[in-house]
């Protein structure tokens, strides 16, 4: 049976008559050559050029400098250059054309995305467009010596140290230059001492620090009091997956006398950097620090109930083992995945997480017909898969994998992993829930595997897969080229592959090697929904709160050897179009939050995983209560 994306297969009667033209003469075999008249008219459809040619090329009729703008703001690479030959011709100086008709368009494209009526994948497009008309002009300029264009204002950037993720800090770069920001961009697992140190340096108006795991969140705590303890009072943004303005209020800002502010997404970054370089500076900084004064206050004041862990214990999930039906594995051991194609995983692609990393947060195929988003979403939509072809035909990713799946056995909430001789190869230490919960549950992931002390074989699964690891090295260089948008278009679509890859793997677990679900027939909209028995939580997620459990994860499956992947001193996986976790094949089985634990549970943790309480304390200062 082959698995369908039924969201991708159009009504019949929406397909464009021209188009259904072509299609039925290809099935119908109508007539000689009918293949390559489909193909051509695909390449138009592909590439959104199927438009009324006289009013396509209109705007080529405007004055030179009409013409320049109409480029950044479409996003038109085609001309560019041709224009700015004849530019040169017109303006006194090559710096006025930048200064001019370039930062015109792109102070057009900041407006439009301020309003919301314009969206990342255009503006990114926009950028490029700028880039490559900068570059053209660099030359003449610096033949004449009259130095560089006037910014609005400086600003740094940096990924943390022991986070490798650069995709939202790429994001705002972009926006940012858009808005005549100069930015520094000093790259990923940067540490507090350089960004310091360089921001001093280069006298930058603001510093802006992203990251995407939890111990990020503690590096940005440490480049704060970094900062105050040199006396700085430079604006500190802060943004990334994991960052939330009361985290921001609550941990970091408290840090630093200087200005904190979080950063929401990249629209919102980028009206705040306007402001900061404003003269409604000082008042805004004011009452950001006393907005999260508040904010401190308000949540003190809010009272969570929590109970002890030995009450939360009493409170884990009572199974039934004598009558559960455990399925012993087809497969015991670990296997590398190498034989998986994009092809294979492709069906699988959950499309609304493309298309919400683009700030366009709507459901899949929903979207592609929303008034606000559709046109657009079309576009990119495409254009992903045209590089999904790209990338199935001329092999630029390459999908590996390794799982395994062993003997295993609970002991309270940690998880013991056997050989198949039953011999202890490894320990999975685990929280449990300490928030009062109305059903009288406090879960931890351990209430899924059978009680050693039952004498029950039971069996648990772990997983790492990557897509990024050839593919990351060629987004770098078009990066380096100046093509931000297939840059990050390539990042965005290799995060999707890996997910996907994630899915199939799953699928061929609970169908095949484990084979506990061998009669599974899900559609596609029922598999990302997780319809299906069991589950594969990813370490750092909210039921494996230390994301140092991925080591074991790496060791066990020997991860790094097989995969290419490894992980960082923060243990991120890099690259990080990866995935790893575990699999958990109980019908009990559920998604469920740690979310906080008492300083007594992470005393007992320690013991349990053998590792100091006070780097404990500093790596997992986020769920403590």
């Amino acid at each position: 049976m082959g698995i369908v994306n039924p969201s991708m297969i159009q009504i019949y009667d929406d397909i464009p008559k021209d188009l259904l033209k072509l299609v039925e003469d290809v099935i119908l075999n109508k007539f000689e050559g009918a293949s390559e008249k489909l193909l051509e008219e695909a390449i138009l459809y592909k590439n959104n050029l199927k438009e009324d040619k006289e009013n396509k090329e209109n705007w080529r009729s405007l004055a030179c400098k009409k013409r320049l703008e109409y480029s950044i703001v479409k996003g038109i690479t085609n001309y560019i250059d041709e224009d700015l030959k004849e530019a040169i011709t017109l303006y006194e100086r090559p710096l006025d054309i930048i200064e001019g008709p370039l930062m015109d368009g792109m102070k057009k494209v900041g407006t439009l995305f301020g309003d919301g009526k314009m969206f990342l994948p255009q503006v990114v497009k926009s950028a490029r467009v700028m880039k490559r008309g900068v570059a053209y002009l660099t030359p003449y300029i610096d033949t004449e010596k009259n130095g560089e264009f006037t910014r609005d204002g400086k600003i740094l950037i940096a990924t943390v140290k022991g986070d490798v993720h650069d995709i939202g800090k790429n994001i705002v770069s972009v926006v940012l230059s858009c808005n005549n920001f100069e930015v520094i961009d000093l790259g990923v697992m940067v540490p507090c001492e350089e960004i310091i140190d360089k921001a001093i340096e280069e006298n930058v108006d603001i510093i802006g620090l992203s990251g995407l795991i939890t111990p990020s969140l503690n590096e940005m705590i440490t480049v704060a009091k970094e900062m105050e303890k040199r006396g700085l009072n430079i604006p500190l943004i802060i943004g990334g997956a994991t960052t939330s303005k009361i985290h921001t209020a609550l941990k970091i800002d408290p840090n630093y006398s200087g200005p904190v502010i979080y950063g929401y997404d990249a629209s919102k970054t980028v009206e705040i950097c306007k402001i900061l370089v404003s003269k409604e500076k000082f008042k805004f900084i004011k009452e950001t620090k006393e907005n999260y004064k508040i904010q401190r206050e308000n949540y003190e004041n809010v009272k969570t109930e929590f109970i002890s862990l030995k009450e939360a214990r009493e409170n884990k999930l009572k199974i039934d083992w004598s009558s559960t039906n455990i399925k012993k594995p087809n497969f015991l051991g670990v296997k590398g995945i190498y034989d998986y194609t994009i092809k294979d995983v492709r069906p699988f692609i959950d499309w609304s997480f493309f298309f919400a990393a683009w700030g366009m947060k709507m459901r899949f195929p929903q979207i592609l017909k929303d008034s606000t988003y559709g046109e657009q979403a079309k576009k990119i939509y495409l254009e992903a898969n045209k590089l999904l072809d790209d990338l199935e035909n001329n092999q630029i990713v390459k999908l590996k994998g390794v799982f395994g799946l062993f003997k295993a056995s609970s002991a309270q909430d940690d998880i013991n992993i056997f050989d198949k001789d039953n011999n202890l190869i490894e320990t999975f230490n685990m929280f449990r829930q300490q928030k009062k919960n109305k059903n009288n549950i406090n879960l931890c992931l351990s209430d899924y595997i059978a009680p050693e002390e039952l004498k029950i074989d039971d069996y648990i699964g772990a997983f790492l897969v990557t897509s990024g690891t050839e593919a990351r090295e060629h987004s770098k260089k078009l990066r380096e080229k100046g093509d931000d948008y297939n840059s990050m278009l390539l990042s965005f679509v290799c995060d999707r592959l890996a997910e996907a890859f994630a899915e199939k793997l799953h699928l061929d677990i609970r169908k095949n090697y484990w084979g506990y679900s061998s009669d599974e027939n899900l559609s596609y909209d029922e598999l990302l929904s997780g319809k299906y028995r069991g589950i594969r939580p990813a370490v750092g997620y909210p039921s494996i709160k230390d994301q140092k459990e991925i080591r074991k994860i790496f060791k066990l499956l020997n991860g790094e050897k097989v995969t290419g992947a490894s992980f960082t001193e923060s243990n991120m996986i890099d690259p990080p179009s990866s995935v790893c976790g575990l699999y958990f094949a109980s019908s009990e089985a559920k998604y469920f939050d740690v979310y906080k634990i008492d300083i007594n549970q992470l005393e007992d943790y320690s013991k349990r995983n053998n590792s100091n309480i006070a780097e404990l304390k500093n790596r997992l200062s986020n769920i403590l209560i």
